[in-house]
């Protein structure tokens, strides 16, 4: 059977060049900011605090993120998202100009700019479903090259964050990150797609939304799964980023190989990200996911015995490639087992799920890494990892990630953003005849 509806690519590729816009700016804004703090105070005390007032509103918001977006509208929200940010990191400078600019003031508009992080994130990702549909994607491509895009975003967004500084300062920086947000407003806002706006049955209220979203997976064995592995994936591998590789590399007095394996790692998880939806057409999703997650654990158990430089990198780029796969398959069962009306909320609790392990990784590696040493602390986690991967990867739940979609992807009736009429579950949604 064959779609006859008219391909339109430009929904897809404006959200995808939002989200471009909008990582990028944020991978800007994460060296921006800790430079200008540290250039004012001379305090990595003072860094840490704007770290950390900008990561628990993370942890908090991102819990009710996806009512927040059932409650406003999907486009609404990445709007308010992408001008937040916009405002946070053009006001720096402004006040700065005005005032003078102190510790408070930075933690204040961080915080302002951060808060909406999560929610515009969800927003995108719920957008993305409708857009594919409409371009005649296959979801599996669609995740993929929305994962890749993220990477991209996080892998040259730093880069250009340094360079900007070294020519033009770290003030003048964030007027060029808050140029990049607003024009990710303006793509944003030229969407057009069923399901833009607020879902049919928007939540009684915040709270009550996201105890539906909650009790949703909670219920749905694959979501449970799946947001019980991330969890523990990410709260064992976060701290490998963000102190196990730094620590190891500044006693070596090598800052720059720091940044080359994490750029493999990241340029891996692009390759990894792109590759997994023509992989989804040749075997099975269950498939793909247990190779993914034992390959990563495997790969990085080599990396975590700290083997010469260019091995290291090798290990890196194999971990970012065996991983790249796994946010589009956790986005497809978001996106195929949850009705419209609670995608949102769904979508905003699984990532909520992440972002609460990070910091549960974080303060086990510190006192783990004193207790035994950096290489032995290393080879736990990594050990630990491989061996919850090798746990997952036979659970029989995953293999409904193979079951024919149960929700389509876009609303059989109108929205609040009725753009298009019905969209109807096209042939590109059904399950591919996989050879395995």
């Amino acid at each position: 059977m064959t779609d006859a509806r008219p391909r339109r690519r430009t929904p897809l590729l404006l959200v995808e060049a939002a989200t471009l816009l909008s990582g990028t700016g944020n991978g800007v804004a994460t060296v921006a900011l800790p430079w200008l703090v540290l250039e004012r105070t001379g305090s990595a005390t003072a860094a840490g605090v704007v770290a950390a007032a900008t990561a628990l509103p993370l942890l908090l918001s991102s819990l009710v993120s996806g009512t927040v977006v059932d409650l406003l509208g999907r486009r609404r929200t990445a709007l308010v998202s992408d001008a937040l940010s916009a405002v946070s990191v053009a006001a720096i400078p402004v006040v700065d100009a005005l005032l003078g600019l102190n510790l408070g003031w930075i933690v204040a508009l961080a915080v302002l700019g951060a808060i909406f992080d999560p929610a515009g994130l969800t927003a995108r990702e719920t957008l993305l479903p409708a857009a594919a549909q409409a371009a005649h994607w296959r979801i599996e491509r669609a995740n993929g090259v929305h994962e890749a895009v993220w990477g991209i975003a996080f892998l040259i967004g730093p880069g250009v964050g340094g360079v900007l500084i070294a020519v033009i300062g770290p003030g003048p920086t964030l007027w060029v990150t808050a140029v990049g947000f607003a024009l990710a407003v303006l793509l944003i806002a030229a969407v057009r797609l069923p399901g833009a706006g607020r879902p049919e049955r928007p939540p009684a209220g915040l709270w009550r939304g996201t105890n539906e979203g909650l009790r949703f997976v909670w219920r749905d064995p694959l979501l449970r799964a799946i947001a019980l592995i991330t969890m523990v994936l990410v709260a064992l591998y976060l701290p490998v980023e963000g102190v196990l590789l730094p620590a190891w590399f500044v006693a070596q007095g090598e800052p720059a190989r720091l940044g080359a394996v994490l750029m493999a790692m990241s340029a891996g998880s692009v390759v990894g990200a792109l590759a997994s939806g023509a992989a989804g057409r040749r075997i099975r999703r269950r498939t793909l996911m247990a190779v993914a997650l034992v390959v990563t654990g495997a790969a990085l158990v080599g990396l975590a015995a700290l083997p010469p430089y260019p091995a290291m990198l090798g290990f890196a780029a194999l971990i970012g490639l065996a991983y790249g796969p796994v946010n589009p398959l956790a986005n497809y069962a978001m996106q195929t087992r949850t009705p419209e009306r609670l995608r949102g909320r769904v979508v905003g609790v699984m990532t909520s799920f992440a972002y609460a392990a990070g910091p549960a990784g974080y303060l086990l590696a510190g006192p783990l890494v004193e207790w035994l040493g950096l290489r032995p602390a290393f080879l736990v986690l990594a050990g630990t990892l491989l061996v919850a991967a090798l746990v997952a990867a036979p659970l029989p739940v995953l293999r409904a990630l193979d079951e024919p979609p149960r929700h389509p992807p876009a609303p059989p009736g109108g929205t609040s953003s009725r753009t298009e009429g019905p969209v109807p579950l096209g042939e590109q949604w059904a399950p591919s005849a996989h050879r395995d």
